[in-house]
């Protein structure tokens, strides 16, 4: 296959596709199950649990969301007591974001879900395959970043 084949193939389009796909099915899904959070909630979740004690602009940059996203995302999982805010000893404006007990309790009550989810999506896809997507992915996304300078 050659480039222009590879051009006509929309890889781009087939990965956003796939990613707006899963956001739906998620949403449906935890609206089935009537959780109290949210997909993208739960991704914000997901990246305070793995790096406890971040600031915002740290969390945007993990998950891709823009900052005024960023901040209405916390304001509500703060007003659920799901995160809270603490101000930086250095500057009183900038604030680290932990999870809460009742945080990471929403965080394990969704998971099962979330997995289930995932291995929806990769059914019939061997474990080879799906190591093989990944390099490649984190290949394409590791050229993308030198070349990309978010403003964190």
């Amino acid at each position: 296959m050659d480039k222009k084949d590879l051009l006509n193939s929309r890889i781009g389009m087939k990965l956003v596709r796939i990613g707006k796909m899963t956001r739906a099915m998620a949403t449906q899904k935890f609206k089935n199950e009537n959780y109290k959070i949210t997909p993208e909630q739960f991704t914000v979740l997901t990246a305070i649990l793995d790096h406890d004690g971040l600031y915002q602009r740290q969390i945007s940059a993990l998950t891709l969301k823009d900052r005024p996203n960023i901040t209405r995302i916390i304001n509500i999982l703060e007003k659920m007591e799901l995160v809270t805010r603490t101000s930086d000893v250095n500057k009183r404006k900038i604030f680290k974001i932990n999870i809460t007990e009742k945080g990471k309790e929403a965080y394990e009550q969704a998971l099962p879900t979330v997995l289930g989810l995932w291995q929806e999506s990769v059914d019939g896809v061997s474990d080879e395959e799906l190591v093989n997507c990944l390099k490649v992915l984190n290949k394409i996304k590791a050229n993308l970043e030198e070349k990309l300078k978010l403003q964190i």
